[in-house]
């Protein structure tokens, strides 16, 4: 089923493609549906270009929705068609809600709906993604072959894709997403904690008068009085969340302003200790997981390869200057941990479910290591020095490890470079004189 939508200089067309949930095995009936949209300027609509796939981050994050010729979009347009593709439980490809939840635990005993509820979640990592990737360029393209577009988790789709397909690709472009190839998720937290302390530093020395206004905002939320827009009741823990954005360009100043409405001006009517009504939507927003609870649920399983497996190790591994009562109280970062399924209304209706996943001991393996060290596919990335999310020092140790792969590395951006920067102008050019 294909739908066309016409923008300022673009052509979209909607593919709506019907997949298995269980790849590869003919006997399990369930079905899902799968999104991917087709942009191409208008002025080219009728000429035949190179494809370019987008690899959307997360794990739970839908595709772009485009306005026209615009930021990277705009770019890759220039040469390419470009597919966005709703990753399975995201966007418009069967999303993943606590309706789903609810409909799989009906008439069932709670262990047993748990159980269910696992047993569903578990189909929608890395390999069930580019197995739907293959049944998109088989229905709608013809099996033509296409290049990648990965960005950080994107990146780690992208290996994914290497390892199972690479017959299926012409190119692969990678932003602040070389995943490392034996997942160690205790390691990779360890080493993103102390990036995350780096960024709080730095925060500070930023802005140095937010270090008193945070501490005064975290003793109103100790009082456990408070509650969000959505009822939720804030936690000095939630407020610490916020530290996701630090791994962002802009992201430290976001957080300062945020604070900076976090009380009313003296003599306002209600300028007593209460927090700004401003500030708590703002706090709500730039924390929950209402749009993606995917992204809480999956989190940690996207490294999770084998029988190596850690549960909850970015809770494991956390340091103790990062708890809600040390001072100066430092940001958390990408970080998901346990507390978030027990205050968060949107993510409560997952909380089984996901305790259940992160119990699971044994996972199929991500990548084909030796496959990988064979890949004669052209593959450029970007690594930013100082990313917070994917460590440099990791992704400069898959790049030397997967064939044919050049890299970029800068600290003029962030994880965001993609969409905030010229990344993929870069990459387009590092790709032309590789070819």
């Amino acid at each position: 089923m294909s739908t066309l939508h016409r923008l300022p200089g673009v052509r979209v067309t909607d593919h709506v493609v019907t997949v298995p949930l269980v790849h590869g095995d003919p006997a399990d009936p369930r079905t899902i549906q799968v999104l991917a949209r087709e942009v191409v300027t208008a002025t080219r609509a009728g000429d035949v270009l190179p494809l370019l796939l987008f690899l959307q981050g997360g794990p739970g994050g839908r595709s772009p929705r485009p306005l026209g010729a615009e930021g990277w979009v705009g770019t890759a347009l220039e040469r390419y068609r470009v597919v966005l593709l709703d990753q399975r439980g995201t966007g418009r490809s069967t999303p993943v809600t606590a309706a789903t939840m609810a409909a799989l635990a009906a008439d069932r005993a709670p262990a047993e709906a748990t159980a269910a509820q696992a047993e569903y979640l578990a189909h929608f990592r890395a390999d069930a993604i580019v197995a739907d990737a293959e049944a998109v360029r088989a229905q709608v393209f013809g099996g033509r072959t296409w290049s990648t577009l990965g960005q950080s988790y994107g990146g780690f789709l992208t290996l994914a894709y290497l390892s199972r397909h690479p017959e299926a690709l012409d190119a692969c472009l990678v932003t602040g997403g070389l995943a490392s190839l034996r997942p160690d998720a205790a390691a990779l937290y360890t080493n993103t904690w102390a990036r995350t302390r780096g960024k709080n530093a730095g925060f500070r020395a930023r802005h140095p008068e937010d270090v008193a206004l945070l501490a005064r905002v975290a003793d109103v939320l100790d009082a456990g009085t408070t509650t969000l827009p959505n009822g939720d009741v804030v936690s000095t823990r939630r407020l610490q969340s916020l530290g996701m954005d630090l791994g962002m360009k802009q992201g430290a100043d976001r957080i300062h302003w945020l604070l900076d409405d976090a009380f009313l001006p003296d003599g306002s009517p209600d300028s007593d200790e209460r927090l700004s009504d401003a500030f708590l939507a703002g706090l709500e927003a730039a924390t929950g997981f209402r749009s993606n609870p995917m992204y809480a649920v999956l989190h940690e399983s996207i490294y999770a390869s084998g029988d190596d497996v850690r549960p909850w190790a970015a809770h494991a591994t956390m340091p103790d200057d990062f708890a809600p009562d040390a001072r100066p109280l430092q940001f958390t970062g990408e970080m998901i941990l346990p507390w978030m399924f027990e205050e968060m209304a949107e993510l409560r209706p997952f909380r089984a479910a996901t305790e259940a996943l992160h119990a699971r001991t044994e996972w199929p393996e991500l990548y084909d290591v030796e496959r990988l060290a064979s890949n004669e596919v052209p593959v450029v990335a970007a690594v930013y020095h100082d990313d917070m999310f994917v460590p440099a020092d990791l992704s400069l140790a898959t790049a030397g490890t997967v064939g044919n792969v050049r890299t970029w590395i800068t600290n003029e951006h962030e994880h965001d470079g993609l969409r905030v920067g010229g990344t993929l102008t870069h990459l387009l050019a590092l790709l032309d004189e590789g070819l």
